[in-house]
Protein backbone atom coordinates (compact mmCIF):
# COMPACT_ATOMS: atom_id res chain seq x y z
CA UNK A 1 0.00 0.00 0.00
CA UNK A 2 2.84 2.46 0.84
CA UNK A 3 4.28 1.63 -2.27
CA UNK A 4 1.39 2.07 -4.46
CA UNK A 5 0.28 5.56 -2.59
CA UNK A 6 3.72 6.88 -3.53
CA UNK A 7 4.18 5.80 -6.70
CA UNK A 8 0.40 7.37 -7.44
CA UNK A 9 0.87 10.86 -5.43
CA UNK A 10 4.39 11.46 -3.99
CA UNK A 11 6.84 10.58 -6.97
CA UNK A 12 8.67 14.15 -6.59
CA UNK A 13 9.01 13.43 -2.90
CA UNK A 14 12.81 13.16 -1.87
CA UNK A 15 14.32 9.41 -2.11
CA UNK A 16 10.75 8.62 -3.27
CA UNK A 17 12.57 5.56 -5.46
CA UNK A 18 14.86 4.46 -2.73
CA UNK A 19 11.85 4.41 -0.18
CA UNK A 20 9.49 1.93 -2.58
CA UNK A 21 12.69 0.48 -3.63
CA UNK A 22 13.05 -0.86 0.12
CA UNK A 23 9.58 -1.50 0.63
CA UNK A 24 9.16 -3.43 -2.87
CA UNK A 25 11.95 -5.84 -2.56
CA UNK A 26 10.78 -8.36 0.20
CA UNK A 27 7.50 -7.93 -1.70
CA UNK A 28 9.17 -9.58 -5.04
CA UNK A 29 12.03 -11.42 -3.60
CA UNK A 30 10.88 -13.47 -0.44
CA UNK A 31 7.00 -13.50 -0.86
CA UNK A 32 7.39 -13.70 -4.38
CA UNK A 33 9.22 -16.43 -4.54
CA UNK A 34 7.50 -18.67 -5.57
CA UNK A 35 6.14 -17.47 -8.24
CA UNK A 36 9.75 -17.74 -9.70
CA UNK A 37 10.56 -21.32 -9.16
CA UNK A 38 7.31 -22.11 -10.60
CA UNK A 39 7.65 -19.85 -13.74
CA UNK A 40 11.67 -21.71 -13.70
CA UNK A 41 10.19 -25.83 -13.80
CA UNK A 42 7.73 -24.29 -16.38
CA UNK A 43 10.48 -23.28 -18.94
CA UNK A 44 12.01 -26.30 -18.17
CA UNK A 45 9.17 -28.34 -19.91
CA UNK A 46 8.68 -25.30 -22.29
CA UNK A 47 5.20 -24.32 -20.74
CA UNK A 48 3.85 -20.81 -19.69
CA UNK A 49 1.15 -20.49 -16.76
CA UNK A 50 -0.33 -18.18 -14.00
CA UNK A 51 3.00 -18.07 -12.45
CA UNK A 52 4.75 -17.30 -15.86
CA UNK A 53 2.93 -14.51 -15.87
CA UNK A 54 3.52 -13.12 -12.67
CA UNK A 55 7.04 -13.94 -12.61
CA UNK A 56 7.79 -11.95 -15.96
CA UNK A 57 5.69 -9.28 -15.08
CA UNK A 58 7.10 -8.43 -11.94
CA UNK A 59 10.87 -9.41 -12.42
CA UNK A 60 10.91 -7.35 -15.38
CA UNK A 61 9.42 -4.07 -13.67
CA UNK A 62 11.01 -4.37 -10.87
CA UNK A 63 14.46 -5.23 -12.17
CA UNK A 64 14.10 -2.44 -14.89
CA UNK A 65 13.39 -0.35 -12.16
CA UNK A 66 16.35 -0.79 -10.01
CA UNK A 67 18.26 -0.13 -13.14
CA UNK A 68 17.17 3.02 -13.73
CA UNK A 69 17.69 3.96 -10.47
CA UNK A 70 20.43 3.36 -9.81
CA UNK A 71 21.82 4.39 -13.29
CA UNK A 72 19.29 7.20 -14.48
CA UNK A 73 21.86 9.17 -16.17
CA UNK A 74 21.90 6.09 -19.12
CA UNK A 75 18.81 8.01 -20.14
CA UNK A 76 19.12 11.43 -19.12
CA UNK A 77 22.14 11.58 -21.84
CA UNK A 78 19.87 10.52 -24.32
CA UNK A 79 17.43 13.16 -23.21
CA UNK A 80 14.73 10.40 -21.79
CA UNK A 81 13.16 10.08 -18.18
CA UNK A 82 14.20 7.00 -16.31
CA UNK A 83 10.66 5.63 -14.91
CA UNK A 84 10.35 3.37 -12.24
CA UNK A 85 7.74 0.84 -11.80
CA UNK A 86 8.04 -0.78 -8.52
CA UNK A 87 4.45 -0.11 -7.30
CA UNK A 88 3.78 -2.47 -10.37
CA UNK A 89 5.78 -4.99 -9.04
CA UNK A 90 4.90 -5.14 -5.40
CA UNK A 91 0.92 -4.56 -6.41
CA UNK A 92 0.68 -7.71 -8.34
CA UNK A 93 2.27 -10.16 -6.14
CA UNK A 94 0.30 -8.58 -2.85
CA UNK A 95 -3.23 -8.69 -5.25
CA UNK A 96 -2.47 -12.32 -6.47
CA UNK A 97 -1.28 -13.76 -3.16
CA UNK A 98 -4.21 -11.94 -1.33
CA UNK A 99 -6.49 -14.24 -3.81
CA UNK A 100 -4.58 -17.35 -2.89
CA UNK A 101 -5.30 -16.65 1.12
CA UNK A 102 -8.53 -16.09 0.44
CA UNK A 103 -9.02 -19.68 -1.84
CA UNK A 104 -6.72 -21.40 0.97
CA UNK A 105 -9.46 -19.92 3.40
CA UNK A 106 -11.94 -20.92 0.98
CA UNK A 107 -10.72 -24.77 1.18
CA UNK A 108 -10.52 -24.52 4.74
CA UNK A 109 -14.25 -23.75 5.37
CA UNK A 110 -14.48 -26.78 2.94
CA UNK A 111 -12.34 -28.88 4.90
CA UNK A 112 -14.70 -28.22 7.70
CA UNK A 113 -17.71 -28.52 6.06
CA UNK A 114 -16.61 -32.25 4.57
CA UNK A 115 -15.81 -33.24 8.55
CA UNK A 116 -19.02 -32.06 9.45
CA UNK A 117 -20.82 -34.21 6.51
CA UNK A 118 -18.57 -37.33 7.49
CA UNK A 119 -19.83 -36.50 10.71
CA UNK A 120 -23.50 -37.38 9.80
CA UNK A 121 -22.97 -40.94 9.28
CA UNK A 122 -22.97 -43.34 12.40
CA UNK A 123 -20.12 -45.86 12.97
CA UNK A 124 -22.53 -48.13 13.86
CA UNK A 125 -26.09 -49.44 12.74
CA UNK A 126 -28.59 -52.19 13.98
CA UNK A 127 -29.49 -54.93 11.49
CA UNK A 128 -32.15 -57.52 11.50
CA UNK A 129 -31.15 -61.31 11.03
CA UNK A 130 -32.92 -63.90 9.39
CA UNK A 131 -34.34 -65.17 12.53
CA UNK A 132 -35.28 -61.76 13.74
CA UNK A 133 -32.74 -60.55 16.29
CA UNK A 134 -31.10 -57.67 16.05
CA UNK A 135 -27.42 -57.20 16.15
CA UNK A 136 -25.39 -53.94 15.68
CA UNK A 137 -22.54 -54.00 13.32
CA UNK A 138 -19.92 -51.33 12.47
CA UNK A 139 -21.50 -49.40 9.13
CA UNK A 140 -18.26 -50.72 6.70
CA UNK A 141 -20.44 -54.27 7.44
CA UNK A 142 -23.50 -52.98 6.07
CA UNK A 143 -24.41 -55.04 2.58
CA UNK A 144 -27.00 -54.38 0.19
CA UNK A 145 -30.55 -56.29 1.14
CA UNK A 146 -29.42 -55.90 4.93
CA UNK A 147 -32.73 -54.82 7.12
CA UNK A 148 -31.77 -52.37 9.46
CA UNK A 149 -33.67 -50.99 12.32
CA UNK A 150 -33.78 -46.89 12.94
CA UNK A 151 -34.62 -46.06 16.78
CA UNK A 152 -35.40 -42.18 17.61
CA UNK A 153 -32.91 -39.81 17.31
CA UNK A 154 -30.99 -42.34 15.12
CA UNK A 155 -28.95 -41.08 12.16
CA UNK A 156 -29.71 -43.32 9.11
CA UNK A 157 -26.33 -44.58 7.76
CA UNK A 158 -27.26 -45.82 4.13
CA UNK A 159 -29.82 -45.21 1.68
CA UNK A 160 -32.67 -47.58 1.58
CA UNK A 161 -36.61 -48.66 1.15
CA UNK A 162 -39.04 -47.97 3.97
CA UNK A 163 -39.45 -51.86 5.01
CA UNK A 164 -41.93 -51.70 7.81
CA UNK A 165 -43.43 -49.06 10.43
CA UNK A 166 -42.81 -45.00 9.94
CA UNK A 167 -41.73 -41.74 11.24
CA UNK A 168 -40.86 -38.26 11.05
CA UNK A 169 -37.36 -37.94 9.47
CA UNK A 170 -35.44 -34.99 8.66
CA UNK A 171 -33.49 -34.22 5.40
CA UNK A 172 -32.37 -30.63 6.14
CA UNK A 173 -29.06 -32.08 5.21
CA UNK A 174 -29.87 -32.52 1.63
CA UNK A 175 -33.14 -30.24 0.82
CA UNK A 176 -32.34 -28.00 3.45
CA UNK A 177 -36.13 -27.62 4.56
CA UNK A 178 -36.15 -27.51 8.50
CA UNK A 179 -39.44 -29.07 8.18
CA UNK A 180 -39.31 -33.11 8.53
CA UNK A 181 -40.73 -35.47 6.21
CA UNK A 182 -42.79 -38.18 6.97
CA UNK A 183 -41.69 -41.68 5.84
CA UNK A 184 -43.69 -44.42 5.51
CA UNK A 185 -43.43 -48.35 3.62
CA UNK A 186 -41.67 -47.88 0.25
CA UNK A 187 -40.43 -44.49 0.80
CA UNK A 188 -36.85 -43.76 0.31
CA UNK A 189 -34.17 -42.71 2.92
CA UNK A 190 -31.06 -41.33 2.36
CA UNK A 191 -27.53 -41.64 4.89
CA UNK A 192 -27.10 -38.86 7.18
CA UNK A 193 -30.69 -37.36 7.60
CA UNK A 194 -31.59 -37.72 11.08
CA UNK A 195 -34.75 -39.98 12.76
CA UNK A 196 -37.27 -38.29 14.33
CA UNK A 197 -40.02 -39.88 16.61
CA UNK A 198 -41.07 -43.50 15.49
CA UNK A 199 -39.15 -46.44 14.86
CA UNK A 200 -39.44 -48.15 11.67
CA UNK A 201 -37.02 -50.65 9.53
CA UNK A 202 -35.56 -50.38 6.30
CA UNK A 203 -34.00 -52.75 3.32
CA UNK A 204 -30.23 -51.06 2.73
CA UNK A 205 -30.07 -50.41 -1.27
CA UNK A 206 -26.94 -48.42 -1.37
CA UNK A 207 -24.31 -48.62 0.68
CA UNK A 208 -20.72 -47.39 1.42
CA UNK A 209 -19.15 -44.96 -1.96
CA UNK A 210 -22.97 -45.36 -3.48
CA UNK A 211 -24.88 -43.13 -0.97
CA UNK A 212 -26.19 -40.03 -1.37
CA UNK A 213 -24.09 -38.74 0.98
CA UNK A 214 -20.99 -39.98 0.03
CA UNK A 215 -21.51 -38.47 -3.21
CA UNK A 216 -22.17 -34.86 -2.08
CA UNK A 217 -18.62 -35.77 -0.53
CA UNK A 218 -16.81 -36.80 -3.13
CA UNK A 219 -18.38 -33.55 -5.09
CA UNK A 220 -17.00 -31.82 -2.82
CA UNK A 221 -13.89 -32.81 -2.61
CA UNK A 222 -13.34 -32.93 -6.31
CA UNK A 223 -14.07 -29.65 -6.24
CA UNK A 224 -11.66 -28.50 -3.14
CA UNK A 225 -8.77 -29.99 -5.41
CA UNK A 226 -9.59 -29.07 -8.94
CA UNK A 227 -8.70 -25.83 -10.82
CA UNK A 228 -11.37 -22.78 -10.87
CA UNK A 229 -12.81 -22.66 -14.17
CA UNK A 230 -11.15 -19.03 -14.79
CA UNK A 231 -7.65 -20.49 -13.26
CA UNK A 232 -8.13 -22.93 -16.38
CA UNK A 233 -8.49 -20.05 -18.67
CA UNK A 234 -6.06 -17.74 -17.47
CA UNK A 235 -3.43 -21.00 -17.67
CA UNK A 236 -4.75 -21.76 -21.21
CA UNK A 237 -4.16 -18.01 -22.35
CA UNK A 238 -0.82 -18.05 -20.83
CA UNK A 239 0.41 -20.41 -23.04
CA UNK A 240 -0.11 -17.98 -25.98
CA UNK A 241 0.10 -14.64 -24.85
CA UNK A 242 3.55 -15.07 -22.85
CA UNK A 243 5.28 -15.69 -26.33
CA UNK A 244 2.88 -13.91 -28.52
CA UNK A 245 4.37 -11.01 -26.16
CA UNK A 246 7.45 -11.26 -26.51
CA UNK A 247 7.90 -11.54 -29.97
CA UNK A 248 6.34 -8.43 -30.31
CA UNK A 249 8.39 -6.88 -27.98
CA UNK A 250 11.41 -8.56 -30.28
CA UNK A 251 9.76 -7.27 -33.00
CA UNK A 252 9.59 -3.74 -31.22
CA UNK A 253 13.56 -3.82 -30.87
CA UNK A 254 14.22 -4.55 -34.38
CA UNK A 255 11.86 -2.11 -36.04
CA UNK A 256 13.56 0.89 -33.60
CA UNK A 257 16.92 -0.40 -34.71
CA UNK A 258 16.06 -0.14 -38.21
CA UNK A 259 14.17 3.00 -37.99
CA UNK A 260 14.79 4.78 -35.14
CA UNK A 261 17.62 7.07 -36.13
CA UNK A 262 19.68 8.72 -33.92
CA UNK A 263 20.19 6.38 -30.38
CA UNK A 264 17.70 4.17 -32.30
CA UNK A 265 18.99 1.00 -30.21
CA UNK A 266 18.77 3.16 -26.97
CA UNK A 267 15.16 3.49 -27.83
CA UNK A 268 14.55 0.45 -29.06
CA UNK A 269 15.39 -1.33 -25.76
CA UNK A 270 13.52 1.01 -23.94
CA UNK A 271 10.14 0.21 -26.35
CA UNK A 272 10.51 -3.28 -26.17
CA UNK A 273 10.86 -3.14 -22.32
CA UNK A 274 8.02 -1.20 -22.19
CA UNK A 275 6.14 -3.77 -23.95
CA UNK A 276 6.54 -6.31 -21.18
CA UNK A 277 6.45 -4.36 -18.56
CA UNK A 278 2.86 -2.87 -19.73
CA UNK A 279 1.41 -6.21 -21.21
CA UNK A 280 2.26 -8.79 -18.31
CA UNK A 281 0.75 -7.00 -15.43
CA UNK A 282 -2.51 -6.06 -17.40
CA UNK A 283 -3.08 -9.47 -18.38
CA UNK A 284 -1.95 -10.95 -14.75
CA UNK A 285 -4.32 -8.13 -12.95
CA UNK A 286 -6.98 -9.46 -14.68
Amino acid sequence: FPVMVIGMFFMDMPYANQIMWALSTPVVIWLGRDFFSNAYKQLQHRSANMDTLVALSTGIAYSFSVFNMLFPEFWHRRGLHAHVYFEAAAVIIAFILLGRLLEEKAKGNTSAAIKNLMGLQPKTVIVIQNDGTEKEINIENVNVDDIILVKPGDKIAVDGILHSGSSYVDESMLSGEPVAVLKKEKDTVFAGTINQKGSFQFRATKVGKETVLAQIIKMVQDAQGSKAPVQKLVDKIAKIFVPTVIVISIITFIIWAIFGGENNLVHGLLAAITVLVISFPSITTV
